[in-house]
């Protein structure tokens, strides 16, 4: 049954640890999964979560560090000696394994490693740290099964046991040459239908999506879901096998991309959660406050100029908020669109100007639909025509622009190598309030002065 973390179990577990009943705290973890465990230690203080750490099985405890709330994770690693870290390290996959160590500091990094029994796993781990955390070199682990094209059956299989001691899972067996290049993927199934003294090159097959080392983690995401892939092979410069990444590391990049374009197109600038502190969560959202701030100001500005327009007709006044706000919605659809496009890498197949000219015609459908609704809003409630004609022209106008801005400002974004989720977040709001105001003034006056 799944489990469900509730404030009467947890004051229940501290009151047991209050009393130091280690016994009873014991049995109301101890059937519980990792990621349930880690879940009550993300709730607790450092004190009692050591308390609860201690008590589990060696084997377990791995596994709950890697299921931590990232900066709970790092507060226990400072409470740890380097030779537990260590201890801990040699239970774990060389991938989840260098991400616990890279959240230590560079010298304790050594230390820990220096203290990792096995010397191939210490190897495997200081390899893997080399690489940057957002490529497919950071992502992969070196845990996998190879076979070599020119052995027979009865071999394979000997030595794919020795191998498998390693491995957790077995998604897919791979061949390599004899410089150990990576030439395909050979079945299970294959192998056991096989005669006995058939030979790998006879029954393998070549047709494998690999990816280099270097390969951006996004784009590594992408392949995986183009062609339903739960397992990739990573190789290096000259195609030779170095790891693999598997399916629950990809969905760890699209979960992290997912809220890091989240984030940024709700105005926060950098990665954060719920538990960071005051002062890490105002740096992260004032830069794009202070930068609404300052559209806003442009706006007022703007304001200003017609002031003398709106005390002569300050009936004009009652729809200022109604444009500035419609061109800073048609802007957030338009550019959500294609930052969504950009990020599936599926804009790419017919072009930038049929985008373009699609969203124009979008714009137009939609201005005309509104601006013909406000028409007959205003002229119903008994507007004056000038103002009815200025807000039905505006509309059109402002929505028309504000697609067209919402469309080429992600794609400019993306030609600077900047992220274009900065499109769809406070910067095109601002900037399309700021100009759908200009519009309603300069046709305002055109409207008064053609129908006063």
């Amino acid at each position: 049954m799944q489990f469900e973390l509730t404030s009467e179990f947890l004051s229940a577990l501290r009151e047991d640890m209050e009393r130091l009943d280690s016994t009873t705290v014991a049995a109301k973890v101890e059937d519980l999964y990792p990621q349930d465990i880690a879940e009550i230690l993300d709730e607790v203080t450092l004190q009692e979560g050591q308390f609860i750490f201690r008590l589990l099985d060696e084997e377990i405890r791995p596994e709950v560090l890697m299921e931590l709330d990232e900066d709970v994770r790092k507060r226990f690693l400072r409470s740890l000696s380097s030779e537990e870290i260590a201890q801990y390290v040699d239970l774990l996959d060389t991938d989840d394994a260098a991400d616990l160590i890279s959240e230590l500091p560079e010298a304790r990094q050594s230390e820990v490693l220096d203290q990792v029994e096995d010397e191939e796993q210490a190897s495997d781990i200081a390899d893997l740290l080399t690489y940057d955390e957002d490529t497919a070199g950071g992502l992969m682990a070196k845990e996998l099964i190879k076979v070599n094209l020119n052995w027979s059956l009865p071999r394979c299989v000997r030595e794919m046991r020795k191998q498998a001691e390693e491995v957790d899972t077995v998604y897919t067996v791979y061949v390599v040459d004899d410089n150990d290049r990576l030439v395909g993927t050979v079945s299970l199934k294959q192998m056991l239908i096989a005669p006995e003294r058939t030979l790998i090159r006879d029954i393998y097959d070549e047709d494998v999506h690999a990816v280099e080392a270097h390969t951006p983690a996004e784009e590594v995401a992408q392949i995986a879901e183009k062609y339903d892939l739960v397992v990739i092979p990573v190789v290096d410069q000259w195609h030779r096998l170095i790891g693999r990444i598997t399916v629950d590391d990809v969905m760890d990049v699209v979960r992290e991309e997912t809220s890091k374009d989240y984030q940024m197109m709700s105005g926060i600038s950098e990665n954060i959660e719920t538990t960071d502190s005051a002062f890490i969560m105002s740096r992260a959202r004032l830069p794009w406050l202070l930068i609404a701030m300052g559209g806003g100001i442009l706006g007022s500005q703007v304001i200003e100029q017609y002031e003398g327009q709106l005390r002569v007709f300050p009936e004009m006044a009652i729809f200022m908020p109604l444009v500035a706000s419609m061109g800073g919605n048609v802007g957030i659809q338009s550019s959500a669109l294609i930052v969504q496009g950009l990020a599936n890498n599926t804009l790419g197949r017919d072009g930038i100007l049929p985008k373009l000219l699609k969203e124009l015609a979008v714009g137009l459908l939609n201005g005309l639909a509104c601006s013909v609704a406000i028409l007959g809003y205003a002229y119903f409630f008994g507007h004056p025509i000038a103002l009815s004609m200025t807000i039905s022209l505006s509309m059109m106008i402002v929505i028309l622009f504000a697609g067209f801005f919402g469309t080429i400002v992600p794609l400019g974004l993306k030609r600077f190598d900047l992220d274009p989720a900065l499109a769809t977040g406070p910067f095109i709001t601002t900037a399309n309030d700021i100009i759908g105001l200009f519009f309603y003034f300069v046709i305002g006056r055109m409207m008064y002065g053609f129908f006063v």
